[in-house]
């Protein structure tokens, strides 16, 4: 048989409400009792069913989602991946509230981060932006016992308790390795369209784009990185600039989104003078120009395993229980025409 709180409380002499302060970590037990307590649970072996314990408590897990605005595909179904956690929040337990920022502004993403800690979640889930004033605010809140998540975009160096997202670094390397087998071995330009280096995201895919791109495609001359902010109008004007200013552009790398003005762009080239071009996210845009054939590939991330994972982890935290880490791992899938879904 499982030992059983009653176990623990006659192994260690205590009576049962003590044991449910120790196990919930309320406050009034003194450090020795405490110990006891502990070396009970230890001698035991006793595992507690969290699922079980919040259920009879009717335990609900408030959670905060704070989520770029910007108009980007990929964005807007994140959106609807924590929309549809909502619809399920009944079901588990769950009380979702999504705050929305202006993209790439730190100190408006640092606002929310503190309207987010003044309700005292039990955790929050972010598309962080790599600045220092934002990292400082993520370490506030775990230091005040609110976990904290990241999403898509990471934010190392803070004290986040988990990732939720691609290798983008790994993401970059891979569109390199695809960028120099579709062009060959003749010489030519890439130009590389990121929202901005602000996000680690971005800075990371174009890492190791470039680091693959020069160790092994010397023959192609990489462009500095050109920032669309992640708007069509935007990536559209910055691309036309540069395809007039390099004729020889061979190669376009979109590791952001803006794709929307991107397609447009290229509807305008003569088909036998179109780039490659590999794109990240599979929306209705790009979707769309795989099957036309405006884009050669596309790398994509699973916005609702993202999600769920940031979900499992922050209740698994909250819990101070651990997490399968294989079944967190977001997987890079890559799309060509032949293999849409």
């Amino acid at each position: 048989m499982k030992p059983t709180v009653h176990d623990i409380a006659i192994h260690a002499g205590v009576s049962l409400a003590t044991v449910d302060r120790v196990l919930n970590n309320r406050p009034g037990v003194r450090q020795e009792t405490r110990a006891k307590v502990d070396a009970a649970v230890a001698a035991l072996g006793f595992v507690r069913d969290m699922a079980a314990a919040n259920l009879a408590k009717s335990r609900v897990y408030p959670l905060t989602f704070i989520l770029p605005s910007n108009d980007n595909s990929f964005m807007r179904g994140l959106a609807a991946a924590v929309g549809d956690a909502v619809t399920r929040a009944a079901v588990e337990r769950l009380a979702i509230r999504i705050i929305e920022v202006p993209a790439f502004d730190p100190p408006a993403l640092v606002a929310a981060l503190r309207e987010a800690g003044r309700d005292r979640p039990a955790g929050v889930a972010l598309v962080a932006v790599d600045a220092p004033e934002v990292r400082a605010a993520v370490d506030e809140l775990t230091g005040e016992g609110i976990p904290v998540v990241t999403v898509v975009s990471d934010l190392p160096g803070s004290t986040r308790q988990h990732y939720a997202g691609i290798d983008n670094i790994a993401a970059g390397r891979t569109a390199a390795s695809l960028m120099g087998r579709f062009l060959g071995q003749e010489a030519g330009s890439v130009a590389v369209l990121a929202g901005s280096l602000m996000v680690r995201d971005h800075r990371e895919r174009f890492e190791g784009f470039r680091a693959v791109m020069a160790a092994e495609f010397g023959h192609l001359h990489l462009l500095p990185v050109l920032e669309g902010r992640d708007d069509p109008a935007t990536a559209e004007q910055v691309l036309r600039a540069a395809l007039a200013a390099h004729p020889d552009i061979a190669g376009i790398y979109s590791l952001g989104a803006g794709n929307r003005g991107l397609m447009r762009l290229l509807k305008e080239v003569r088909r036998d003078r179109r780039p490659a071009v590999i794109a990240h996210e599979l929306t209705e845009t790009t979707r769309a120009a795989l099957t036309d054939g405006l884009i050669d590939a596309v790398l994509n991330q699973d916005a609702g395993h993202e999600v769920r994972s940031a979900i499992r982890v922050l209740k698994a935290t909250a819990d101070g229980q651990s997490v399968v880490e294989a079944q967190e791992r977001i997987r890079l899938d890559i799309f060509l025409r032949d293999n849409l879904p």
